[in-house]
């Protein structure tokens, strides 16, 4: 059985393309492991940000704690 196809979101036809489909690499996001994943880059990306924020934030916190 083969894996299931990866998914893009194209940012200028505003869904979810197959690998054969996508564009331009600066017109999508991904890849996906499904279509719905696809479908819900915002949150997805939202959600990385946010702990990447948060992990920014700890590094700060830290900077400087190991020099004395």
């Amino acid at each position: 059985m083969s894996e299931p196809e990866q998914r893009y979101w194209d940012l200028s036809r505003k869904r979810a393309v197959s690998a054969a489909e996508r564009g331009l690499g600066a017109n999508t996001l991904g890849p996906y492991d499904s279509k719905a994943e696809a479908e819900n880059w915002q949150s997805l990306v939202e959600e990385r940000n946010d702990s990447w924020d948060d992990n920014d934030e700890q590094w700060v916190a830290s900077d400087g704690a190991d020099d004395k």
